[in-house]
């Protein structure tokens, strides 16, 4: 196997609150979530040496300094600690800074947690007149809420790779499947596609059970360097063997909210990889790996239609080729590289702040063979991707 460019880290211990729409403060969710992977690592609190919080903005000040909040409801022990904000990828970006501390030697073990309480409906912007404010911009100059975001690149794909709504309805029944097996998920229900295809239109081609909800929930992982791992008495844990936090590089010819426009493409050539494609590019090099070694992958779902551009982005089929891998079965469990064996966000709904580090804790479980019903067999090597606003994106790479 080929050496990658950065030193691994192991993940010791990892835990998640269930999914719901729970109504209670986000910090209960993400302390149960800590003490879930404190458990599962059999790691003390008081030798955790630093606690990395994902940002939620939904939750007043205690959500802006979350790192504080989480260590100060496990009980204050000395740990320092850092918050960290980057949408929908917060929780790789607080992954990345406790991989940083451990990696410096300013400490063994750290505890990344993220969680959220969100309302009931749509995401919202900031409050308040903000025209200077692009994603304040979005919602009240032209109404795209996230589900028209989403509709945009479904249509997208439609225009240039031949996509069908029966393919969209095809990703969310294949989760259905794989979710019914997670006791997490918000929603444990299968459907198939004529369930999908009779649920109302919410934003044209995508239908109401192919966006997902938006949710309460919390995860943890537990970090540590391998000498700690070993001392710990564990040899062989999963690693963090790449991660990737890239921007997009100009020129940014593909749209993505909230800014509502892009560079040209008649102008400047595009480069050679996008933006979503630089994100895994990114990942494997970190860790020496490709495509090919990857057995496992948990993506970025907010709606069935988004799940068909990663295949292509991480480079699990060619370009144009997602439709064709996912209608033969191959992304299914059992098949040859299953997607969201977790059931994906369909099944979970969007905590923004947690989703990212919950990708991780499916591909721990699933590399330590501890995935009951929704295992995928022999699998040695997981990556997931995920996506924020603002040019945003994350991806973790793991082994065993």
């Amino acid at each position: 196997m080929p050496e990658g460019t950065m030193e691994e880290i192991a993940v010791l211990g990892v835990g998640m609150h269930p999914w719901g729409k729970w109504g209670r403060n986000f910090t209960e969710y993400g302390v149960h979530a800590a003490r879930a992977a404190l458990a599962d690592a059999d790691v003390d609190w008081n030798d955790v040496g630093f606690v990395s919080g994902a940002i939620t903005v939904r939750c007043g000040y205690p959500g802006y300094v979350s790192g504080s909040t989480f260590a100060r409801a496990l009980g204050f022990n000395g740990a320092q600690v850092a918050s960290s904000y980057a949408a929908c990828a917060s929780g790789v970006t607080a992954l990345s800074v406790a991989r940083g501390q451990i990696l410096s030697g300013a400490c063994d073990v750290a505890v990344v947690v993220g969680a959220d309480t969100t309302p009931k409906g749509f995401l919202a912007p900031t409050s308040g007149d903000r025209p200077d404010d692009t994603d304040w911009l979005r919602f009240h100059m032209v109404g795209a809420t996230n589900p028209v975001y989403f509709a945009l690149h479904a249509r997208r794909r439609m225009a240039l790779y031949g996509a069908t709504p029966d393919d969209f309805a095809m990703v969310k029944a294949k989760n259905s499947r794989h979710g019914v097996h997670n006791p997490n998920a918000r929603y444990p229900k299968e459907y198939d596609v004529d369930d999908v295809a009779n649920s109302p239109v919410v934003s044209d081609p995508l239908r109401l059970l192919e966006i997902c909800a938006t949710s309460d929930g919390g995860a943890a992982l537990v970090v540590c360097s391998m000498d700690y791992a070993r001392s710990k008495g564990v040899t062989d844990p999963v690693r963090v063997a790449g991660l990737s936090t890239v921007t997009p590089t100009y020129p940014d010819t593909v749209i993505d909210l909230p800014y509502l426009a892009t560079d040209s493409a008649a102008a400047v050539e595009p480069p050679v990889l996008g933006f979503k494609d630089s994100i895994g590019a990114q990942v494997y090099a970190e860790a020496g790996m490709g495509p090919a070694d990857v057995d496992v992958a948990e993506v970025y779902d907010l709606s069935s239609a988004l799940e068909l551009d990663w295949y292509e982005q991480l480079g699990l089929c060619p370009e144009g080729e997602a439709e064709a891998l996912l209608r033969a079965g191959e992304t299914s469990i059992g098949g040859r590289i299953p997607v969201n064996p977790s059931g994906g966000l369909g099944a979970f709904g969007e905590a923004v702040p947690a989703q990212a580090i919950a990708q991780v804790c499916e591909l721990t479980w699933q590399l330590r063979g501890q995935a009951g019903g929704r295992q995928v067999d022999g699998a040695r090597v997981g990556v997931s991707a995920n996506q924020g606003l603002f040019g945003h994106g994350s991806s973790v790479l793991v082994r065993r």
